[in-house]
């Protein structure tokens, strides 16, 4: 549920036992090491979005994508606050939203309403603090979400806050079945779940 890797015959781990995350199933395409941290950070940071391309193939190519996408009613990317799209120039996770499912992509339906500082660096509980209230759904669009199946889409789940968080939100405008899909899931032993 949380995406790390677990021991063979185990469906979860202890964490996601414990505290279950918002969602019912957590993807991704790879682990957060080199090279693909050196690309996602050429990818985010250094204005090279021809790279959403070649990064949401391999994302499509990971076990269960192609069924959570055939089964999603839409895929949502994670927003990003209007301070750092205007400094980015680009959302990466709206890039890869549309290479996985150009149809089926609502990037106006999950508003990031509040700009927080970097979450680099903090612990996870830090994380969750500084993300309060930053998401919300577009009171207009709820009715295209009620009772749906849902992916998620983010570039990179470290320990998962900015996943829940949004998640949350989009489990209060009632979609029945959330799925988050990212490209690479950090191996962080801190988080271990939600």
């Amino acid at each position: 549920m949380c995406a790390l890797h677990i021991p063979v015959g185990m469906t979860r781990c202890g964490e996601c036992l414990l505290r279950p995350p918002p969602w019912q199933l957590s993807l991704t395409a790879v682990s957060y090491q080199w090279p693909w941290e050196d690309l996602i950070a050429q990818f985010k940071y250094q204005a090279q979005p021809a790279w959403s391309g070649a990064l949401a193939s391999l994302m499509h190519s990971a076990p269960g994508v192609d069924d959570a996408l055939a089964q999603s009613h839409c895929v949502i990317p994670m927003p990003l606050s209007l301070e750092r799209l205007s400094q980015r120039g680009f959302n990466q996770s709206l890039l890869l939203a549309k290479h996985l499912a150009p149809h089926h992509t609502h990037h106006d339906v999950l508003l990031r309403i509040r700009d927080t500082p970097a979450q680099r660096g903090l612990a996870r509980h830090e994380r969750l603090d500084n993300l309060k209230g930053a998401f919300v759904v577009d009171p207009l669009k709820t009715a295209i979400l009620r009772n749906q199946h849902v992916v998620l889409v983010d570039d990179v789940m470290t320990t998962g806050a900015s996943l829940q968080m949004a998640a949350k939100a989009l489990q209060v405008a009632g979609v029945a079945h959330l799925t988050t899909l990212v490209f690479a899931r950090t191996e962080n032993a801190e988080y271990g779940g939600s």
